[in-house]
């Protein structure tokens, strides 16, 4: 028996998001929420589903004859950078967004090191999911350690972008409103300004 269909972003992360949509106007308008965190994080949703649809949709699902035959193991590259090219610049600005977003979200990042670990797990999930469709679904994705460096470097240039941006008198007040009150962002700000 031969089985093949593919299965596209919008369908999936469509509903997806409006119903993250929903419950973010829900949580402002019974003020769990203020506006500009609402906003934050429903930013944050759309960017993580763009990322989803570049990197893991659509999934091809192809079982039977037209199946890929290769092992999955033969899917991996481990060799880091030996076959790095030009493909590695849109994994790098692809994650720039995410460790600009990553204190302005979380308590845990604080430092540089802290930022590119949460982006090398993030990168990970991806190539792990991608690893994963590749055994299930015999979908077509390949797993690189270039792109697991390439977005980790991403990560971190997004953070220190955010780190410049929270130093600019212009820009500082607009990011710490929209920061969520726990975030590394928040918390560092509380401590600067009580001492």
């Amino acid at each position: 028996m031969d089985i093949r269909f593919q299965v596209d972003s919008t369908p999936v992360l469509g509903p997806a998001l409006v119903l993250f949509a929903a419950g973010t106007v829900i949580q402002v308008r019974r003020g769990v929420w203020d506006k500009r965190h609402g906003l934050l994080r429903l930013v944050t949703a759309v960017y993580v589903a763009a990322v989803l649809s570049l990197t893991v949709f659509p999934l091809n699902v192809t079982w039977g004859e037209y199946a890929n035959q290769a092992p999955w193991i033969s899917q991996i590259n481990f060799v880091p950078l030996v076959t790095a090219d030009i493909t590695m610049v849109p994994n790098v600005v692809m994650l720039v967004p995410a460790g600009f977003l990553l204190p302005l979200l979380f308590r845990n990042a604080t430092s540089a090191s802290r930022a590119a670990l949460m982006a090398a797990a993030a990168s990970l999930s991806v190539e792990a999911a991608q690893l994963l469709s590749y055994i299930v679904l015999n979908n077509g994705r390949s797993v690189d350690v270039n792109d697991l460096l390439a977005n980790t470097l991403g990560g971190l240039a997004g953070y220190a972008l955010v780190t410049l941006a929270l130093r600019a008198p212009a820009l500082r007040g607009t990011l710490l409103a929209s920061a969520l009150p726990r975030s590394a962002a928040s918390q560092a700000d509380r401590r600067r300004t009580a001492t």
